[in-house]
């Protein structure tokens, strides 16, 4: 197996989040969690993972402040696992990552559900990245400066 690098004090927010988030298994129990599962067992049955790596997983989420454990609801002795401040700001992630998907499969009528409002019934608009002015920004658009305040990182951020 191979060591897996971490980039906790990179100076790339982007490396930074990956070492959080980067692994499948955890976006996957974060996109379960935003979608209502809480419990142990409902978490392995729909992603069928083998119980030593959910719980590795579920641990690590918890450390790192996206998951919360509270009492069951039910009263029960079992803990159910909830999402934080933190983990809820994934959130658009996962619709940036889905979005994406659909937009670029090989195969998009293979996707078994579309994203939409509860409240309307209507598909949700794709995420765009925008000006302080409204103006919609491409990847041409944007630059990165220096943070004054920033310590020196280990190679340049993006």
């Amino acid at each position: 197996m191979v060591k897996r690098t971490s980039f906790a004090g990179d100076g790339c927010p982007v490396a930074r989040a990956l070492d959080v988030i980067g692994d499948w298994w955890s976006m996957l129990i974060i996109r379960d969690a935003l979608m209502g599962l809480r419990r142990f067992g409902e978490f392995q049955k729909s992603l069928g993972l083998a119980k030593n790596i959910l719980s590795t997983r579920l641990r690590m989420l918890v450390d790192e402040g996206i998951l919360s454990t509270v009492p069951a609801a039910d009263g029960s002795a079992y803990q159910e696992y909830v999402l934080t401040d933190k983990g809820r700001g994934v959130f658009p992630i996962l619709v940036a990552l889905r979005q994406w998907s659909e937009a670029f499969d090989a195969h998009p009528d293979q996707i078994a559900t579309i994203m939409v409002d509860r409240k309307t019934g209507a598909p949700v608009r794709t995420l765009e990245l925008r000006a302080e002015d409204g103006r919609l920004l491409k990847v041409g658009d944007i630059d990165l400066k220096p943070r004054p305040s920033a310590k020196r990182a280990r190679r340049p951020a993006a």
